[in-house]
């Protein structure tokens, strides 16, 4: 006894069908997947479909910078109930390594002033009573960003701001006045 096709399953036809089907998936996996899942886009249909590059992780760990880096270490002598602001040009998303240390404690505030603001507008992230503060800063807004500092007491403080990161220009607030400070490697 020998097998045969069912009726209407020839061989040419199953060979044409499985052609057909494979250039399908051919279409398929050419204007929707290789799109959506590797962000290969050939025939620009992932674009017009919405669905290039759906795949892609939303959240990083790399974040490439167009500024230059820089470093900056700066020592203030703060005596009793005396303040200084220093802040530093970033852009939105520019980030910032800190670090600081006081010989006593002093209060101080972390904040941001945007592009635009209003006078004496400011943002502040965090403020206490501390001899040291150490931490990641990025920038929310294009604007100045940096921290007050003001020594509650009884005796001088000196107070050391070492900061690695991508901002352009440093800012110091001191006496009524503003004097901008070129940051080394500008």
């Amino acid at each position: 006894m020998t097998a045969s096709a069912p009726e209407g399953l020839s061989p040419a036809r199953i060979v044409a069908t499985s052609a057909g089907a494979a250039a399908v998936a051919a279409g398929v996996l050419f204007a929707v997947v290789l799109p959506a899942e590797f962000g290969f886009d050939p025939l620009g249909t992932g674009q017009a479909l919405g669905v290039l590059g759906l795949s892609r992780d939303v959240t990083s760990t790399l974040a490439r910078q167009e500024d230059r880096f820089h470093t900056d270490e700066i020592r203030f002598t703060l005596s009793p109930f005396e303040s200084v602001e220093y802040k530093y040009r970033l852009e939105e998303g520019d980030s910032m390594v800190y670090d600081w240390t006081a010989t006593g404690e002093v209060l101080y505030e972390l904040h941001g002033e945007p592009d635009g603001a209003e006078p004496g507008y400011a943002e502040s992230f965090d403020r206490a009573r501390a001899d040291r503060g150490a931490g990641t800063y990025v920038a929310p807004f294009p604007g100045i960003h940096g921290w007050f500092w003001e020594n509650r007491g009884e005796a001088d403080a000196t107070l050391t701001l070492r900061t690695a990161g991508f901002y352009s220009t440093a800012f110091e607030f001191r006496d009524g006045g503003r004097f901008e400070r070129p940051v080394p490697g500008s």
